[in-house]
């Protein structure tokens, strides 16, 4: 290939990097996160302060709530297993206003149980709003809101992304054998950082292309449908997923004869018997369109959705409606949508596979970070002094990257505390996070990249050791407010942040010895830093 093509796509690579990169650093940091949304949900929330209803019972819970509350009838979820995240045995939402649907700030939560006369006890529910907090900065790159035009935001970066691959792999292309193979280790630390950021990116590639182009049809999916409703569809789609609708005029349905949730399992179970059921969500019992969608997980099978999929059944006659999102059981077109929110979120496969989503996503937000700091390392030159946008662009990059880290840390170790401390949970976990988030960002600005990179990797290591000293907290002192570990998936929660909290410590001896011996005229040497001092990245000039 010419060199000025290749010229032409490394700058395309570059720049289209540069734009997107400290966006997609929080993306990839925080989808890290949301792989195990649940783990951090139960790691948040109190154990149950009392016993939950039994199974045996839910059929007598169901129709005495629905007597008490009958508002409760478009739509509530009936609870199959006991974590500390789940609020009661039957719970459901009412939404404030017109708000967008992504937005799940304006949600009131409430739970029912029986009381020892079995009446049905109704009252509001605090869940943890962790997981949701941290999906939302994931899915719309760091912004505050779940809504449209974040999303399209979101949409765009994606679309940088995709480019920045395509332009780097055709770089890469003319040295990939010598490139991909040479991972060169010695006192240049600038050389072995590239080679490393090639490894990394070519051995993630596949993970990275699935991730911006699912990212892209999931931003712009709206306008997708809508478009597809009104070239092909004649603005019928909707009504292609709707039941048929009952006859004016139709009595309301009655209570009494719904089918007890243990027939409508069984249903599922004969249709499905590796499917392993986790909640039984009831829409519109008492309309005409009334469905119980069952859902669940079968780590044999792809699941459309995160959470696992779900199978509709007709909560009177115990039938099974539809199959289209059961895991294992979809037709082909349905089963390739399926895919690309599996390969996305990874909901197959099991644990093992989210780890490996885990590790693939750190590595991706160190696959941003390191081209940033690449970038800015290229534009130094020996005895000059940076340019004021040289090191604008080292005070941005470390402030949004560590930033997000230290902000993600902070709201992370104070759920345990929040709810002791303020009355609405979800909006304390937003302020905490933003307030940390712009006081490291207007750190780097105020102290220099240099500086502020030492400062703000101690800052992490402390924030990410705070998270399981909660937890110690609520070990040694419980009536301070925390609580201990009550699972083994939220003592991994602890774990986890440990050997987090040991790897940054590392990375911040490791910065703060190339800030004390790097060459004056750089943006990752303090400026006391002799003049004759080796390179900012520790190797010998060339």
């Amino acid at each position: 290939m010419r060199a000025d093509v290749l010229r032409i796509y490394k700058s395309v690579h570059t720049w289209t990097g540069i734009v997107s990169g400290m966006a997609l650093f929080i993306a990839f940091y925080a989808g890290a996160l949301t792989v195990f949304k649940e783990p951090l949900e139960r790691w948040a929330s109190p154990p149950a302060q009392q016993a939950a209803v039994p199974l045996e019972r839910a059929q007598e819970l169901i129709l005495r709530t629905l007597q008490a509350e009958p508002a409760a009838a478009r739509g509530f979820t009936l609870h199959l297993q006991d974590t500390e995240n789940v609020p009661g045995r039957l719970s459901w939402t009412v939404r404030d206003g017109d708000g967008d649907d992504h937005d799940h700030r304006h949600v009131r939560h409430f739970a029912a149980t029986l009381d020892a006369e079995g009446r049905a006890v109704a009252q509001p529910a605090a869940p943890s709003q962790l997981g949701d907090f941290i999906d939302v900065l994931h899915r719309v790159v760091g912004l505050p809101v779940d809504n449209d035009p974040n999303r399209w935001v979101m949409g765009v970066v994606s679309a940088l992304y995709a480019v920045a691959l395509v332009s780097g792999v055709i770089v890469l292309l003319p040295s990939l054998v010598k490139d991909f193979f040479a991972l060169r280790l010695g006192r240049n630390l600038k050389r072995m950082w590239l080679d490393a950021h090639n490894v990394v990116g070519i051995v993630s590639l596949p993970f990275h292309v699935v991730m911006a182009l699912t990212a892209v049809v999931f931003a712009f999916h709206d306008g997708i449908y809508a478009l597809q409703d009104r070239l092909l569809h004649e603005g019928r789609l909707a009504s292609a997923f709707q039941r048929p609708a009952a006859s004016a005029g139709a009595a309301p349905r009655d209570l009494a004869a719904m089918r007890a949730p243990a027939e409508l399992l069984a249903a599922v179970h004969a249709v499905a018997p590796g499917f392993e059921p986790t909640a039984m969500q009831y829409v519109q019992v008492t309309g005409p369109r009334a469905a119980v969608r069952v859902w669940g997980q079968d780590e044999s099978a792809v699941a459309p959705r995160a959470r696992g999929g779900f199978v509709v059944v007709d909560p009177y006659s115990a039938r099974v409606v539809n199959h289209d999102s059961l895991p294992g059981h979809q037709s082909a077109p349905n089963q390739v949508i399926s895919s690309f929110f599996a390969l996305h979120m990874a909901s197959f496969a099991g644990d093992p596979v989210k780890w490996m989503y885990f590790g693939l996503g750190l590595a991706g937000a160190w696959l941003f970070y390191s081209g940033n700091l690449l970038w800015i390392e290229s534009r130094r030159k020996r005895g000059a002094e940076p340019p004021r946008r040289t090191r604008w662009m080292a005070a941005a990059t470390i402030g949004v990257c560590l930033g997000s880290v230290c902000g993600l840390s902070a709201t992370i170790a104070a759920a345990k505390w929040l709810p002791g401390l303020v009355d609405d949970v979800g909006a304390g976990h937003r302020w905490l996070y933003y307030a940390v988030f712009f006081a490291a960002l207007g750190w780097a600005f105020v102290r220099g990249s240099a500086r502020a990179s030492v400062h703000l990797l101690r800052a992490a290591v402390v924030l990410t050791a705070a998270i399981p000293a909660s937890s110690l907290v609520g070990v040694l002192a419980p009536g301070l407010g925390p609580w201990a570990p009550a699972s083994g998936a939220a003592l991994a929660v602890d774990l986890t942040a440990t050997a987090g909290a040991a790897l940054l410590a590392w990375m911040a001896h490791a910065t703060a010895r190339r800030v004390h011996h790097g060459p004056a005229p750089s943006v990752w040497a303090a400026p006391a830093v002799c003049a004759d001092a080796t390179p900012a990245f520790g190797g010998r000039e060339r």
